[in-house]
């Protein structure tokens, strides 16, 4: 019997951070399991860092999901979830946005968070879906590092700053886990964690590790 197959969709054409999932996902990927393929959305974006990027990919990632007849379930790869509820629409099977997942898997952690955004900008569409989801009662705070998801993936003294705004999220404002906002910031998960000594979130392993159980399952 073949392995039914999880797809990770990276809304943005930057394939180095589709490598940073591929590589933050290795511990999910084990025998016998779902298989876990990381995919980059051609049509998207270098970065998604403003509503119209959201936006533009919206109808990208539909039609994706819709022509997709091998996944067993989907994931959305973005901190925005962008096209979570159209994509859903879309497929009979199981849809996960990454931002959801995360908040979700860290209010199971802690009594509060906080959240690490790429820029200032984001924060405030963040903070409408984090309402429209009946969460800023748990938020602390959410803090940018001013930074693009480019260098994220990739740009020197990333984790550095990672580690000086999630120490003001953790004493100054109080957050008991952080959520990372950025699917760029995948492998940076572990050394921040241990710099802070509270649970931080990846939100794409949050998310895998939601569609791994749904898909397991299933099957049994």
């Amino acid at each position: 019997m073949s392995r039914p197959r999880i797809l990770v969709i990276n809304p943005n054409s930057n394939r180095l951070v589709t490598q940073g999932l591929e590589e933050a996902l290795k511990p999910l990927d084990f025998e016998g399991g779902p298989e876990l393929v990381c995919e980059t959305l051609a049509e998207g974006p270098y970065g998604i860092e403003s509503q119209a990027d959201v936006d533009g990919v919206t109808m990208p990632l539909r039609r994706l999901v819709e022509s997709d007849n091998s996944s067993a379930a989907f994931i959305i790869a973005c901190y925005s979830d962008p096209g979570l509820h159209v994509c859903r629409e879309g497929t009979n099977r199981p849809v996960f946005g990454i931002a959801e997942c995360g908040v979700l898997t860290a209010l199971a952690r802690a009594e509060t968070f906080g959240v690490i955004a790429i820029a200032q900008r984001s924060i405030r569409r963040h903070l409408r879906y984090l309402r429209q989801m009946g969460l800023m009662d748990r938020l602390t705070a959410e803090r940018p590092l001013n930074m693009s998801v480019a260098e994220t993936a990739s740009g020197e003294g990333t984790l550095a700053k990672m580690i000086e705004v999630g120490r003001a999220l953790k004493d100054e404002d109080g957050a008991g886990a952080i959520v990372m906002g950025c699917a760029g910031m995948a492998r940076h998960r572990r050394p921040l964690e241990d710099a802070l000594g509270i649970p931080v979130i990846d939100p794409t392993q949050a998310a895998v590790a939601m569609a791994l159980g749904v898909v397991q399952f299933s099957r049994h």
